[in-house]
C-alpha cells in the first residue's frame, strides 16, 4: 500500500483520518483529559473505527485514545469472530458456506488490511539489487499491484474460503471457538506489534508504536487469554490462538530484516496472515483430538 494512498494501514500522518493527525504529540491532550472510563470508551470507539466497517471512532478523540491503548484491539476480536461465524454456523451447503465467510470478513472489516498483504507480497518477492531493503520501501509507496501481492491475496482468498468449508464441517461450538479465537489471535498480534514494534519512518506504523512499549502488553495478553479456552476439553481454540499469535510475531521478524520496521502495511498484513493460519491450525487440532 503507497503512504499516499486513502487507506488506513500505512498513510503518513497528514493523511490518516481524522482532524488534526499530523503530529504524534498532537493527540496527547485529546487522550489524556477526561476520566478512565471515558478514556477507555473512547478508546473502544476508536478500535471499531480502526479495526472495522463500524462507522464510529473517526474522530481525533476517539483515534488518540485507541494508539495509546493496546488493549483496545482485543476486544474487537471477539465481536468480530462471532459475527463471522455466522455463515459457518448456519445450515447451508458447505460450499455456500466456504464462499460466504471470506465475504463476512470483508462486510466486518474492509479491505483496509487484505490491502497490506498485497503490499507486503509485493515487496517480499523484491530481492537482489545493491539496496533491497529500500527498494521494499520504495515498492510499499507503489499503488499497483504487483505479481507478488496479487499472489499473496489469491492464496489469502482461498485459504479462507478453505477454513470456512472446513468448519462447516464441524460441530457449531467448537467451529465458532476456533473462528473467535483466530479472530482475537490477529488483534493481540496488533497488539504486539504496537508494543514490541519500531516503526522505519513516520506514519501509520509510528503512530501506533511510538506510545506504547513492553509494559502495555500485559491486559491485551490478558483479554486474550479467555479465547483459548474456548473449546475446552478440546485444544483447538489455544492452538488457534498460539499459531495466531506466532504468525504475527513473524511478520514483525521478517519486517524487522526485510524493511528495518514495522510500518501500517505489516500491521495489516500480520491481522490477515495470523487469523488464516489460527483458522487452520484449529481445525487441525481439532480433527486430530
Amino acid at each position: 500500500m503507497s503512504d499516499d494512498t486513502e487507506t488506513r494501514e500505512d498513510m503518513p500522518d497528514d493523511a490518516t483520518p481524522g482532524p488534526s493527525r499530523d503530529d504524534p504529540q498532537a493527540d496527547a491532550a485529546g487522550d489524556r483529559t477526561g476520566s478512565f472510563p471515558a478514556r477507555t470508551a473512547d478508546a473502544a470507539r476508536g478500535a471499531l473505527g480502526f479495526l472495522t466497517r463500524t462507522p464510529v471512532g473517526t474522530d481525533r478523540r476517539a483515534w488518540a485514545a485507541f494508539r495509546r491503548t493496546p488493549a483496545a484491539f482485543v476486544p474487537v476480536g471477539y465481536l468480530v469472530g462471532t459475527l463471522a461465524a455466522v455463515p459457518v454456523l448456519a445450515p447451508l451447503p458447505v460450499a455456500t458456506a466456504a464462499v460466504l465467510f471470506p465475504l463476512a470478513l470483508v462486510g466486518l472489516t474492509g479491505i483496509n488490511h487484505a490491502d497490506g498483504v498485497a503490499d507486503i507480497g509485493d515487496a517480499a518477492v523484491v530481492h537482489g539489487g545493491e539496496e533491497p531493503i529500500a527498494a521494499r520501501r520504495r515498492v510499499l509507496k507503489d499503488s499497483s499491484l504487483g505479481v507478488g501481492g496479487a499472489l499473496a491475496l489469491a492464496l489469502l482468498v482461498a485459504g479462507l474460503s478453505a477454513a470456512g468449508a472446513a468448519l462447516a464441517g464441524l460441530p457449531r461450538l467448537p467451529a465458532l471457538a476456533i473462528v473467535v479465537a483466530a479472530e482475537v489471535s490477529g488483534k493481540l498480534g496488533m497488539a504486539m506489534l504496537a508494543c514490541l514494534g519500531t516503526a522505519p519512518a513516520d506514519g501509520l506504523g509510528a503512530q501506533l508504536t511510538r506510545v506504547s512499549g513492553e509494559r502495555d502488553l500485559l491486559v491485551p495478553l490478558l483479554l486474550a487469554l479467555p479465547a483459548a479456552v474456548l473449546s475446552v476439553p478440546s485444544p483447538a481454540a489455544a492452538v488457534t490462538l498460539g499459531a495466531g499469535v506466532l504468525t504475527a510475531l513473524s511478520c514483525r521478524r521478517w519486517a524487522d530484516a526485510r524493511l528495518r520496521g514495522v510500518n501500517g502495511d505489516v500491521f495489516g498484513a500480520a491481522n490477515e496472515l495470523a487469523r488464516v493460519v489460527g483458522l487452520h491450525a484449529g481445525v487441525i487440532a481439532w480433527t486430530l483430538s
